[in-house]
């Protein structure tokens, strides 16, 4: 398989050690409409730090098996919604 990243949104974490379900999303065109459908698809993503939490917008990069269903490994994560509150708080509580 080739090399493929794709960009997506952390929907579950925690149920499983070391592994987070991650959406991604991407638009289709509908033959016969013409019109432009979001379709979205769920992968389960291999995360060996449990870095992940939800709602962090991460890049995931295909791999070779993991387990039966996990397929991907996370590369990176773009935004944590999460972190970046803990740091306001902090510059919050720095400024009082």
């Amino acid at each position: 398989m080739p090399p493929l990243a794709l960009r997506g949104v952390v929907t579950k974490v925690g149920l499983m050690n070391k592994t987070a379900t991650v959406v991604v999303s991407r638009w289709a065109v509908h033959p016969l409409t013409g019109k432009r459908m979001e379709r979205t698809k769920k992968y389960l993503t291999h995360d060996p730090q449990n870095k992940m939490r939800k709602e962090d917008i991460v890049v995931i990069r295909n791999c070779p098996p993991v387990s039966k269903l996990k397929r991907f490994k996370l590369e990176t994560i773009l935004r944590s919604p999460e972190v970046e509150r803990e740091l306001q708080r902090a510059k919050q509580a720095e400024g009082q």
